[in-house]
């Protein structure tokens, strides 16, 4: 949640009770029908209190300010501001006052900001936020809670789980220790910092409402939930237990207004400084891939394989070559199990892959014509798509920095559409014309868009400067202009 916007603040007074306290006995009679009993000792309940924790490991947070140029095409036609009046005429002070401002021919280039949080991870510089953060920005700047501005540098990001490695130029840097989140438990305490709305520093706190929740566009992250309150500037920022310890990089939170309401999802640290330490060795990220095709066990199809529950990832095609193929997997199988870990939903399958070093041995459990089967597959390496997907790959569109994918179920219902494609990922001309992650493509110069193949088909078969894609955006459609590079 990277702010690009101002707003308006309203500062409203908040009172929390630390103490309650039962009072003792009273001499007044109660009231007859009425029984009254009093304890005979006061009874307190303590708060968790969050002071200690946040002077210990608040000098690690950071904010992260970013200054990206964007070029897009203008709004109005090129043209005479003035309708061929001289100044002197009765109407040209209205047309001077009113009429559309005259702007220059051909695309424009307008400098964009935006804020976030993130934390230092070592001394020697090195900080961890979220890779939508800092997006395609040209600067980065990170601000000490010491008041330095130091320049950053873009070690590596992974957008698919939205992480991202900067390096500073300092040494002696406070230092967030890293735990586990796979130890905690929902209804634990959890403390945020960061910067909402560009303010430094803010605190607030809340429990763990459910863990390794799966967010539609979200394959590879089982995200922590909380109703801890974050609101746009809070993205990058670390949550922390009561040990003070970081278990999670806020990232997201579920929203009908764009600001809180009370979900809120943190990617675990686990997975994050996993992804961290491979930018920083190798400046990639390597995942498993098995190369199925799934889709949700419901319980009338549990019913029909005969099984007890709904539960495990049902294959419903397999890419050939991949390292389910030469596993023996088959269409129609039902994955259980994956290297010993069981899979209750679809969703989790992917992210399981997705951690697993390609070349690693695996054990999977299937169910098949009723019988529990067990097969030894041999992860094969992510390259492009994804690792189980449930409705097709994700790909790659040249000359523009596009990768898109198909739209499930879920995200054409929430965003009204029947066709199209969404971006999980925009760079070079793509993201300096303005297409964003998350956007639904649903034409090319005009042409509905139905899948990949098209799409690709369309773009490729282009000969002009600039393609016209109509992009579907926050409840709106409007037409971007990128241009085609090669």
């Amino acid at each position: 949640m990277s702010q690009k916007f101002s707003a308006k603040k309203f500062l409203i007074p908040l009172v929390l009770p630390l103490v309650v306290t039962a009072c003792g006995p009273s001499s007044a009679k109660p009231e007859r029908g009425f029984e009254q009993s009093a304890p005979e000792s006061e009874v307190n309940i303590q708060l968790p209190n969050f002071r200690e924790l946040v002077q210990k490991e608040g000098p690690a947070v950071v904010n992260i300010s970013t200054t990206q140029t964007v070029t897009r095409e203008p709004m109005m036609p090129f043209g005479p501001q003035f309708p061929g009046l001289d100044e002197d005429h009765p109407f040209y002070d209205f047309f001077r006052r009113f009429a559309p401002q005259q702007q220059p021919p051909g695309p424009q280039e307008f400098e964009t900001q935006s804020l976030g949080s993130g934390f230092v991870i070592s001394d020697d510089g090195y900080v961890l936020t979220n890779a939508h953060v800092i997006g395609d920005a040209d600067e980065i700047t990170v601000k000490l809670i010491d008041g330095r501005e130091l320049e950053a540098e873009v070690v590596g990001q992974d957008r698919p789980t939205d992480v991202a490695l900067l390096k500073i130029d300092a040494e002696g840097l406070p230092v967030v220790p890293v735990g586990k989140a796979d130890k905690s438990q929902v209804g634990d305490w959890v403390v945020a910092i960061g910067s909402p709305f560009g303010f430094d520093n803010t605190v607030t706190a809340g429990i763990i409402s459910a863990k390794r929740r799966s967010l539609p566009g979200d394959t590879y992250v089982p995200f922590l939930q909380t109703d801890v309150a974050l609101n746009p500037g809070n993205s990058g920022g670390p949550l922390f237990n009561m040990q003070g310890e970081v278990i999670g990089i806020n990232s997201q939170i579920y929203s009908r207004t764009g600001g809180y309401m009370g979900l809120s999802f943190a990617i675990p640290i686990q997975l994050a400084m996993d992804i961290a330490g491979q930018l920083r060795d190798t400046g990639t990220v390597s995942r498993g891939k098995l190369g199925v095709q799934i889709q949700e066990v419901t319980p009338d199809l549990a019913e029909s394989f005969g099984m007890d529950r709904p539960a495990g990832a049902l294959v419903a095609a397999i890419e050939k070559g991949s390292a389910a193929a030469r596993g023996g997997l088959r269409a129609g199988d039902v994955i259980l199990s994956y290297n010993g870990q069981p899979v209750e939903s679809m969703n989790e399958l992917p992210i399981m892959v997705a951690a697993t070093k390609p070349g690693e041995d695996v054990e999977v459990e299937v169910l098949r014509q009723g019988e529990t089967e067990t097969f030894e597959l041999v992860v094969g390496a992510f390259e492009s798509g994804q690792v189980a997907s449930g409705g097709g790959e994700s790909e790659s569109s040249g000359g523009l920095g596009l990768v898109v994918s198909p739209l499930n179920n879920m995200q054409r219902q929430q965003a009204g559409v029947n066709g199209g494609l969404v971006v999980e990922r925009a760079q070079g001309a793509a993201a300096k014309a303005g297409i964003q992650r998350g956007d639904i493509v649903l034409a090319v110069n005009n042409e509905q868009v139905r899948n990949i193949k098209q799409f690709t088909s369309l773009v490729e078969s282009h000969k002009g400067g600039s393609i016209a894609l109509l992009v579907h955006r926050g409840g709106n459609a409007l037409y971007i202009s990128v241009p085609k590079q090669g």
